[in-house]
Order: C-alpha cells, then structure tokens, then sequence
C-alpha cells in the first residue's frame, strides 16, 4: 500500500494534498504553474527539477476511471491578474497545442509528486469574470487528422500477397 493510499484511507493529521498544475506552450519555455492554497510551494518535479507552484483559488475535478473514448478534466482557477486567460489566448491565437500537467503532492513531501502526473490536452476554456474554467482531455480524438495515407500495393508491398 503507497503512502497516499494511507492517506486517503486514514487522513492522518497534519498531512494536505495540494493539487497543481502546469499549463505549458511548444512556443514559451515558462510554464504557467499553480497551485491550490494561499502561499507559493516549492515542488520538485518527476525530472528532479525544483520549481515554483503560484498560490492560487482553485478547483479540480479529476475524471472517474473508466473505459469511455475520452475523459475530461475540468478545473477553474483564479484569474485576477487575467495571466491564465493571456497564457490560453495566445497559445490559441498562435495555434499551439496546450498541455495540461496536473500532479498531488503530500505537504509532508514536496520533492516529488505523491502520485504519478496526469496529462491533458486543452480542449476549452471559457473565461468569467475573475476566474478560468478550463477542459482538458486524455484522448481528444476530435483534434487527431485522420489517417491521409492510401494503403496501396505501390505503398505497401506486402498487400499485393493478399488474396481476397
């Protein structure tokens, strides 16, 4: 059994799971990282990496577990500054994917994340007042092209051997 298995079975005192994530553009070598909380954390990454995870109001809901093609997950976070707002609209306006990193820490542990990192591609985001409300998705199967390749005998050999 992992400690977060402890955790969540037992919630032991003076342990918090803090929730981030990272937004990150092919375009931007700095990440938009955040997490829930009123105070900044330094968080090593799986690479080893320290980082900083802005303090921020913040809400997650993480897909349940199933089979379906795609899973969404959905979160908001506080967009005062409208920094999430300006990182999403340019990443959209230039045509870069957006990808969504979310990892838990343990507040007894924050060298590594407590849990391996899950990640999204952006698939909308609608921006209201003072917050952002954001959809990320494991499988978004409608951003895919579609196959353009004409499986041919010219293309792949071996077809010419099949017999109908």
């Amino acid at each position: 059994m992992t400690y977060l298995a402890t955790v969540n079975a037992s919630a032991p005192a003076g342990v918090v799971k803090i929730p981030t994530l990272e937004l990150s553009r092919p375009d931007r070598i700095d990440p938009l990282r955040t997490c829930v909380g009123y105070e900044d954390q330094q968080a090593g990454l799986e690479t080893g990496e320290i980082v900083t995870f802005t303090a921020s109001g913040m809400a997650v809901a993480i897909p349940k577990r199933g089979d379906s093609g795609q899973q969404n997950l959905t979160f908001a976070v506080e967009n005062v500054m409208g920094v999430a707002q300006r990182f999403i609209d340019e990443g959209l306006e230039h045509g870069q994917p957006i990808d969504v990193t979310y990892r838990l820490y343990l507040s007894t542990d924050m060298s590594a994340p407590a849990e391996p990192p899950l990640r999204f591609k952006l698939v909308d985001g609608v921006f209201e007042g003072s917050h952002v409300e954001v959809i990320a998705s494991y499988m978004a199967v409608i951003m895919q092209e579609f196959v353009s390749r004409r499986y041919t005998a010219s293309f792949a050999r071996g077809l010419k051997y099949i017999s109908r």
